[in-house]
């Protein structure tokens, strides 16, 4: 039978592995292993069938603590069951884990190998999690590469039956789980093959079942404790052998040849690494090079970790290894080793053969390794006495304990084509790059590489695409650094990025951009020019933004740029790329109609005729680079932010983070960023405003203000500045203007959307044009002062004279979370204290290096912190009553200095703080007062009171996060903190899926949706979190949305903050995941859109009310007024239902308006 050969990445290998031997899943939704559920619930909706012949039944839960339980049931009933997790989420399976295990139940996890947060949270891959579980009695097998995660994945599932081990089977996140590869899959009739019939038969036997009943999970005392445990020895013995076998039956049928342990280097090697995982074939290319330069070395890769066969590891180890250098890629704080290296040691302990065994580190939370590291690693062994605790990759000038790298030169098959593309989230880059390597992986013999690195912004960050082409396998897991092609989607990175690093001379480069040949000269950075000339690259620029934009297809570059590059690299001949695109085209939108099939179809069209050549000028060589301007910056943003910034931030050495070893972060840094990535920007036209302050109040990066100006200030302003007198009798003789920080728009256009003036007072203009115009005004009037206590900040226009204390996040353009954030900041950022959930709040709200809280005037702020995706209710409880102590110290000693006697000022002045000590304004107010005095004191008996004096102004404690994890893994948390009583305030910022981790559907879900885990529409309605509030009848309850009501956004939040109890606000929040057919520049529309609909409803539950005889409930919705089912087809992830399963749409859109309507009707007779 002909090899089946496909393109796809480490997840995607596992998920179809899985699915053949998976009866249930039980899963939960975490990065970077969440598309491995993805996928077995796509192919289950779409009766996709596994080895027995059903498809497979998958159930999401409410946190990867439930979803191991559920594995763990589901095995008991007798279904083979596997779950998909990593970092946080396999660390809440543990307690599980024990229990599988040790009633010995063939269960199999797939992990994406991942950092657990410690002083920061990371997303990327290492091996912390999974040394988390080493000790829990389940099998762990180590999988290198997109390959070996097919080959390797079936022999966990198998073994894990005939062993009765349950099995980890664990590959690198992002590394290996989206690295795209040409692989071979393994057809899934030769795997049923392969299941020993008897072992099933055995498993099911076994499973509870009234019909046989037995009783599991016994209380045992120490009499018989100890020797139970000891009598499952056996089962653990034989699983190296075990595996084996199926590791040579899946060799008979690949031909690829697998172990326990397997040797690769030179027969007669004298220094080996001991290494598992993707670094694995980074030691090979190193080999390869060191061994045809003569080199005895050599490498030990450990496939089956648990349990660790001595027998097998020797079996494999050259007679003549002297010196052993083990690599763990997780870090053990206080240990004598890391877990790899203690294995290693002991095994040699009771050897006869005593090779010298050092250690040492790589890779923590995907730090890159290169053979350069690996050959370090090599050089390190040819000591006397090697340096063990050592680390690679980084400039450890602190601790000393890096080793410095040993180049190599380019290590890669010779012939690999390597292409860097720089791309902007959300336009269209990485889908691209991946479409490119799957074109090339299908169509044709060549093999292909593809790997994407981003930055923490959302949709509008930087993305870097490393595409790799060659008649021969690509074993190069890391980052590219010599590329042959380098392509760059958005111009502004000229000024940011070093996009030619590693360009080989005579290379080609290719910039998508509005600039025409001749303004190169001016327009291009010195450094950018002379390296071009210098190095004789080959120039072509392309504007695909206006391309794109006259053909309907928005900000979607994508299309036009992979043409382009189809074009300029010759992988393949052009005609045949492009009649490719034009397949996948139709495949991938011919559901969507013609139009949008022509529309992308002429986007390749023109992405192939519209290129231009670039003549270089000889005289750019000589291009003088400028010293950069001495700027005044906090040493932070110098030394640390920029260079991170510019993606040079794994230059920076370990001393440059000796003061922020805690994870400590300087506020007020996302000012200085100025990512300028937005095409278009508003431009305000003055003679039209009514100065309502709209644009500014759902502004979702505060980067367009109201600014009031005195007579003194005017008097500077720069001339193209423009006032108009400002209106309000509180604000006689003041001068008004709405300014724009072009550097920091994100262009989505909200602002203008919302205006209601008759005639716009802002349109989108071009970004070029309005950063020359208005960066100078921008800049004027961030010196202007704060004047935010003339109008009321009860109303929309007084409330956007405050100070956002929350600015220039890197949330998505248009986001609909983010303005409540910057709204409540600007209530009560300077006494705010925030805990925040893991998700899109985190993500945007505190990313290294940049944070977008900030202070005001008196370098007051919001003080935040994160926990962990389901805690930040009892973290944020925690806050409140560590706090609370401190103030309640703080008052008996108040109270005692004026039993005591104190200055008759400073003693009115403590009674006035005693007496409104819990109320925010009467707080500060006393404050404002007190510390004057305490500053002019001697009194050495005040000295506690002065040492406390920050607790002096009542804290307002926020609780922040997304329906993820109010609806679902922390409800319990959120619940008990609301059932306390305690004076917290809790904002859940509704997007109803869980938005960080790619959409998967929540709790919050309604019926009829499409979401990731809900692949063929959600089957069940959205829970009632408020109603659930409510309950306890002394909870403050609202829901809002603030593009439907702007007043009554507001009001419920002052009413949440002002009651003197647990306060629940529950924010309708548009979000990209909704695939909003009007754009994200509609984001607040779309909001009153879902009100007036009757999708969402607007209410206020306010206990206060009861005592004043009224009814504490409010509905603030009015009536119905527009088409349920239009509101519903104007979003991508319920009109995408009637488009794949047209047979339920009309039966779930009618469920989901009944739901609605349920709701409405429960909400009319509560206010009545």
């Amino acid at each position: 039978m002909a090899k089946a050969m496909k393109t796809m990445d480490g997840n995607k290998a596992a998920a179809y592995v899985s699915y053949a031997f998976t009866e249930c899943a039980a899963i939960y939704p975490i990065t970077p292993s969440s598309p491995m559920a993805e996928y077995t619930d796509e192919w289950s909706a779409q009766g996709q069938k596994n080895i027995f012949g059903q498809t497979v039944k998958l159930a999401e839960l409410q946190s990867e603590a439930g979803a191991a339980a559920a594995v763990h049931g589901s095995l008991q009933a007798g279904a083979l069951t596997t779950t998909y997790t990593a970092s946080q989420g396999l660390l809440l399976m543990i307690p599980n884990m024990y229990k599988i295990a040790g009633e010995l139940l063939p269960g199999v996890m797939h992990v994406t190998a991942r950092a657990v947060a410690g002083h920061a949270l990371s997303i990327f891959g290492d091996h912390s999690d999974v040394m988390a579980v080493r000790q829990t009695g389940w099998a762990m097998l180590a999988s290198g590469s997109v390959q070996e995660v097919m080959d390797l994945g079936g022999v966990a599932h198998l073994a894990a039956l005939k062993s009765r081990v349950p099995f980890v089977h664990f590959f690198d996140g992002f590394r290996t789980s989206h690295e795209m590869q040409k692989i071979e899959t393994i057809d899934y009739d030769d795997l049923a093959k392969l299941v020993d019939q008897e072992a099933l038969s055995a498993f099911r036997a076994r499973s509870l079942n009234p019909e046989r009943p037995v009783v599991r999970g016994t209380a045992q005392n120490p009499d018989i404790f100890f020797q139970a445990k000891e009598s499952a020895n056996r089962y653990y013995e034989a699983v190296p052998e075990v595996v084996l076998s199926y590791m040579q039956e899946i060799s008979k049928l690949t031909g690829r040849s697998y172990r326990p342990f397997d040797y690769y280097g030179a027969p007669d090697a004298e220094r080996i690494i001991v290494a598992m995982g993707s670094v694995n074939e980074v030691i090979e290319e190193t080999i390869n090079a060191l061994v045809a330069a003569g080199e005895k070395v050599g490498l030990i890769k450990v496939r089956l970790y648990r349990p660790f066969s001595a027998k097998h590891f020797f079996d494999v180890l050259p007679q003549t290894v002297k010196k052993i250098a083990v690599l763990d890629r997780t870090k053990e704080p206080g240990a004598l080793g890391e877990p790899l290296l203690l294995d290693v040691r002991a095994m040699f302990y009771e050897s006869d053969r005593k090779p010298v065994i050092v250690g040492g580190r790589y890779g923590l939370g995907s730090k890159d390794v290169v053979p350069a590291d690996i050959n370090a690693v090599f050089e390190n062994l040819k000591a006397d006495q090697p340096k063990s605790g050592f680390t690679i990759s980084i400039v450890d000038d602190l601790t000393f304990k890096s080793l410095a790298p040993q180049p190599l030169g380019d290590t890669t098959p010779k012939g690999t084509i390597q292409c860097k593309f720089w791309g902007l989230g959300s336009d269209g880059t990485v889908g691209a790059n991946k479409s490119a390597v799957e074109i090339i992986g299908t169509y044709t013999p060549m093999y292909a590489q593809a790997y994407f690195a981003y930055d923490s912004k959302k949709s509008g960050g930087v993305t870097i695409s490393h595409l790799r082409f060659g008649h021969q396998p690509i074993k190069s897991p890391y980052l590219i650094k010599t590329a042959d092609f380098v392509s760059c989607s958005n111009q502004a990175y000229c000024y940011t990025y070093d996009l030619l690093e590693g360009l080989k001379p005579g290379g080609t480069f290719l910039l998508n951009t509005v600039w025409k040949p001749e303004e190169l000269e001016e327009k291009l950075p010195p450094a950018m020019k002379a390296y071009l000339a210098q190095n004789n690259i080959k120039v072509f620029i392309i504007d695909a933004v206006s391309i794109a934009e006259n053909l309907g297809l928005g900000n979607r570059t994508n299309m036009v740029m992979q043409a382009a590059f189809f074009k300029l690299a010759k992988v393949i001949p052009i005609e045949e790329a492009v009649g490719y695109m034009k397949d996948g085209i139709q495949k991938t939108y011919g559901r969507k109609g013609e139009k949008i099939v022509a529309m992308n179809c002429a986007a390749v069209d023109a992405g192939v005729n519209s290129l231009v050549a670039v003549e270089v000028p000889a005289s750019w060589a000589g291009a003088v680079v400028e010293a950069a301007a001495t700027v005044d910056e906090p040493a932070y943003v110098t030394n640390i932010q920029r260079p991170v910034n510019r993606q040079q931030g794994d230059k920076l050495p370990v001393s440059a983070f000796a003061e922020l070893a805690d994870g400590t972060m300087p506020v007020a840094t996302s000012k200085y960023e100025k990512r300028g990535v937005a095409s278009q920007v508003p431009e305000f036209l003055i003679d039209n405003c009514i100065q309502c302050n709209r644009c500014s109040y759902v502004c979702p990066h505060a980067a367009i203000r109201p600014f009031l100006v005195n007579s003194e200030e005017a008097a500077k302003a720069p001339e193209a500045f423009a006032m108009k007198k400002a209106v309000g009798k509180q604000l006689e003789g003041l001068q008004f203007r709405v300014q724009v920080s072009p550097m920091d728009c994100m262009g989505c256009g909200s602002c203008a959307q919302v205006c209601p003036s008759k005639t716009k007072a802002l349109v989108m203009r071009d970004f070029g044009s309005q950063v020359e115009a208005q960066t100078g005004n921008w800049n004027f009037a961030t010196t202007l002062s704060i004047k935010d206590n003339l109008l009321s900040k009860d109303t929309v226009k007084g409330s956007q004279f405050a100070q956002p204390l929350f600015e220039f996040s890197g949330a998505c353009a248009g986001c609909g979370e983010t303005p409540y954030i910057k709204l409540i900041t600007q209530l009560y950022g300077d006494r705010m204290m925030i805990a925040n959930a893991t998700g899109c709040t985190s993500i945007y709200g505190a990313s290294a290096p940049t944070v977008p809280y900030c202070t005001n005037s008196e370098g007051k702020g919001p003080a935040w912190a994160n926990s962990l995706f389901e805690d930040p209710a009892e973290f944020g409880y925690g806050m409140l009553m560590g706090v609370n102590q401190l103030r309640d110290k703080l008052a008996g000693l108040v109270a005692e200095a004026v039993q005591a006697g104190v200055t008759p000022e400073l003693a009115e002045a403590f009674n006035e703080w005693l007496a409104g000590k819990d109320d925010g304004d009467a707080s500060k107010a006393a404050t404002a007062k007190i510390l004057p005095l305490l500053a002019a004191s001697n009194d050495a008996a005040l000295q506690p009171i002065v040492e406390l004096k920050d607790h002096f102004i009542k804290k307002s404690q926020w609780i922040i996060g997304g329906d993820g994890w109010a609806y679902d893994i922390g409800y319990g948390g959120l619940d008990h903190v609301l059932a306390s009583g305690e004076d917290v305030n809790i904002i859940v910022l509704d997007t109803e899926v869980y938005s960080n981790t790619g959409g998967q559907s929540s709790k919050a879900t309604p019926a009829a949706a499409i979401a990731k885990f809900a692949a063929a529409g959600k089957r069940t309605k959205k829970k009632d979190l408020g109603m659930m509030a409510m309950s306890y009848g002394y909870v403050y309850v609202a829901q809002i949305a603030m593009g439907a009501d702007y007043n009554q956004t507001l009001q419920a939040i002052r009413e949440a903050e002002a009651y003197k109890g647990p306060s629940l606000i529950i924010a309708y929040s548009s979000c990209i995941s909704h695939g909003l057919k009007s754009g994200m520049n509609n984001s607040q529309t779309e909001m009153e859109k879902a009100v007036k609909s009757g999708y969402w409803h607007l209410y206020r539950f306010n206990p206060d009310r009861k005592e004043q005889g009224l009814n504490p409930f409010v509905l603030d919705s009015k009536e119905p007024t527009a088409p349920f089912k239009d509101f519903l087809l104007g979003e991508v992830r319920y009109a995408s239902l009637q488009q794949l399963f047209p047979d339920v749409a009309a039966e779930f859109f009618v469920k989901a308006e009944n739901d609605a309507k349920e709701r409405y009707e429960t909400y009319k007779r509560l206010a009545n």
